[in-house]
């Protein structure tokens, strides 16, 4: 199965703002979602129903999957200091 992945705007602005070799890196992770989205590392967020997080060195990706529709969807990127606060 193959999962297809959606950007929240807010998450496209967050990682348009980061620096290139950063960006590349949570790309590539990014990417691999479309085939595990629940890779080695990966841990579910507590308090939400469908949010997890996946870490890249000190960035985290906050996202949901969605098996129905096999669909992951980025909700979140950025600093591990900045991004658990909602």
């Amino acid at each position: 199965m193959v999962y297809s992945i959606d950007f929240k705007p807010i998450a496209k602005r967050q990682l348009a703002k980061l620096h290139k070799t950063i960006q590349h890196r949570l790309e590539t992770k990014i990417d691999a979602l479309t085939g595990n989205p629940r890779p080695h590392g990966y841990k579910k967020l507590q308090g939400f129903e469908n949010r997890y997080r996946i870490r890249v060195g000190d960035y985290r990706v906050i996202y949901e999957i969605h098996d129905d529709v096999l669909l992951v969807l980025i909700v979140k990127i950025g600093h591990r200091r900045d991004i658990y606060g909602d």
